[in-house]
């Protein structure tokens, strides 16, 4: 046997391996969950309540609206206003969403257990659940290129912004979005509001698939449909396992850091 041949042979056998650890892993994050109290992640003594489902019900349709609208249509002509307005727009739902549910009397502090672990141990937790998820994503995507005969599927929204950028302007505003706004206002509306109330009258599991489905569809690009929504789903249950909205945050913007650094050295690191 040849040295390329043993080396892929070791490289394939690695590769299942990590495979097969990522999968015990998240199985294991699912099994503790399951054997918790409930409520055993609720630091407040309140719960979310119809009015609460009301605001989610309408934020999941404006979300399907959405991204089916847009679904089929691509920027072209990329403009800086246009992502300050995203930048505008995001924080603005999660302001809505945080005032909302002030005036409703929600601690929101301890509701997404912010204050739970310190930035040390919650980036430490965010980043080794991220590294073990990849194996999952990448399968999912490996899936998603055999089903649909593609090996573009990997091209999720982010890449195609930021090669379309033409400024270095843009370009910085692509990486703030990616790594520091999406982040903050993705984790705090899909992941603590609205899977917080579908969690309520739902249950995990549902809460867990649904949620995932509505974080990959409003990146409207079919062919990372299924990666996004195993990363949604893996952000998901870090946020369930750890309690705290710190965790999935700092997975989402280590993932989005990951993909951007890819893009830029596309020679060392492969996309």
């Amino acid at each position: 046997m040849s040295g390329d041949g043993s080396l892929g042979t070791l490289g394939s056998i690695a590769n299942a391996l990590f495979l097969a650890a990522s999968i015990y892993i998240y199985v294991s994050l699912l099994r503790q969950i399951a054997r918790r109290p409930f409520d055993a992640t609720v630091t407040t003594d309140r719960r979310f309540g119809w009015p609460e489902a009301f605001l989610a019900f309408l934020l999941g349709t404006l979300f399907i609206a959405t991204s089916a609208s847009t679904s089929s249509v691509r920027a072209i002509d990329l403009r800086t206003r246009d992502l300050v307005g995203t930048a505008l727009i995001e924080f603005a739902l999660v302001g809505f969403i945080a005032v909302f549910l002030k005036l409703r009397r929600f601690r929101l502090v301890q509701l997404t257990g912010i204050s739970l672990l310190s930035f040390r141990r919650a980036f430490i937790t965010g980043f080794v659940l991220l590294i073990v998820a990849y194996p999952l994503i990448v399968m999912a995507d490996w899936l998603t290129a055999r089903i649909a005969g593609s090996s573009e599927s990997n091209r999720q929204g982010i890449i195609e912004l930021f090669s379309g950028s033409q400024l270095f302007e843009q370009r910085v505003l692509i990486i703030v979005l990616a790594v520091a706004v999406a982040p903050l206002a993705e984790e705090f509306i899909f992941r603590f509001f609205l899977y917080g109330v579908l969690r309520r009258y739902t249950g995990r599991v549902i809460a867990l698939v649904i949620s995932a489905l509505l974080f990959a569809a409003v990146h409207a690009h079919l062919p990372s449909f299924a990666p996004l929504f195993v990363l949604g789903a893996c952000f998901t249950l870090a946020y369930e396992w750890s309690g705290s909205l710190l965790v999935s945050m700092t997975m989402h913007s280590i993932f989005n850091s990951l993909t951007l650094l890819a893009l830029a050295f596309p020679n060392a690191i492969e996309q």
